[in-house]
């Protein structure tokens, strides 16, 4: 039987690192995304050259009903899921909090950690050993801002990675006994495009010089700790997070 894994915000950064990553080591590949569909199906021949399948869907995970029809379509045309990957996320420009407004807080919350509950919710539907599913995993890409609070930069982005914290942690011992592995990854400063949205693009170059490795990370150092706590040698791991972060 072929392993199915959704991979939400796949057509760039890390999410395209792990689709890619995914396909070589054996799953049929949902790649989400839900502006750039070239970049998204750029990735797909990627899958389907390494002779794996891919279905590119393009859905708003900030909307409940394009969640739904995603799922759905993943019943239809790939089968039965065995792993989510929860990697879309957002960030706005840079501000202090009293400087943020309650439309930006909105548009934060609904993408990082809303549609991760809703994603979540509609995996274990169809995976859950209770429901008559054949279990699977779960792993969430949080944040080191989550630790670290992001200061004077991104408060409401780390708080909103608190929060998948907090569901991962939640939601793994929910899921023990329904054959449901629910992990994480915190990245740290990773070499995405995600800097440019906060208004800071060369922000890897500002930063580096206070990590321990003394560099950025890349998409594909994270992929490879998530694909781990996808594999069954992650059989074992769950409620577990994994820092992909230069020691900071």
């Amino acid at each position: 039987m072929s392993r199915i894994v959704l991979i939400t915000g796949a057509s760039r950064g890390i999410g395209a690192a792990t689709a890619r990553l995914a396909a070589a080591r054996g799953f049929d590949v949902a790649i989400n995304y839900q502006k750039d569909r070239e970049a998204a199906q750029a990735v797909a021949q990627s899958v389907r050259d390494l002779d794996r399948k891919a279905l590119v869907i393009r859905a708003d995970v900030a909307e409940e009903a394009q969640i739904l029809e995603m799922f759905e379509t993943i019943d239809r045309q790939l089968g039965t899921l065995n792993a989510l990957v929860n990697n879309a996320g957002i960030l706005e420009p840079q501000c202090r909090v009293e400087d943020m407004t309650g439309e930006r807080l909105q548009r934060v919350f609904a993408v990082n950690i809303h549609a991760v509950l809703l994603c979540c919710r509609e995996a274990i539907r169809r995976m859950s050993t209770t429901r008559g599913g054949l279990g699977g995993a779960i792993v969430n890409v949080s944040s080191m801002a989550a630790r670290l609070g992001s200061p004077n930069e991104y408060v409401d982005y780390a708080a909103s990675k608190g929060a998948v914290d907090s569901l991962t942690i939640g939601l793994s011992k929910e899921l023990a006994r329904d054959g449901i592995r629910v992990n994480a990854v915190r990245p740290g400063i990773i070499a995405t495009d995600i800097h440019a949205s906060g208004g800071e693009p060369d922000r890897i170059a500002r930063i580096a010089p206070s990590v321990p490795l003394q560099r950025g990370g890349s998409p594909w150092e994270v992929a490879e700790a998530i694909l781990w706590l996808l594999s069954d040698q992650a059989s074992y791991s769950t409620g577990t997070f994994i820092d992909v972060s230069g020691g900071r």
